[in-house]
């Protein structure tokens, strides 16, 4: 199981630059904030079926950070930030 942010912005080199920021948000379950003209939103934890779907798809881009275990997926304007349980 992963925790899952979404963002919801057109605009990945931004969203790359508050990355560190934005993984240490403390946002609780299901609460949406806006964050530096980005929205964020708590979206749960993701398990691994859902994630191999997700990067199966031709219409999701696919983005690795390997060293901190971070997954990104963008889909029209959505990414969802997947981060390890414990960071």
């Amino acid at each position: 199981m992963r925790r899952c942010i979404t963002a919801y912005t057109n605009d990945y080199s931004r969203l790359l630059d508050l990355l560190e920021e934005i993984t240490r948000a403390p946002l609780s379950e299901d609460e949406e904030r806006e964050y530096e003209g980005i929205t964020l939103s708590d979206s749960g934890t993701i398990d691994e079926a859902l994630i191999e779907r997700m990067r199966k798809k031709d219409t999701v881009a696919v983005m690795t950070i390997r060293e901190r275990g971070i997954t990104i997926f963008e889909h029209g304007g959505v990414f969802e930030i997947l981060l390890p349980q414990v960071l």
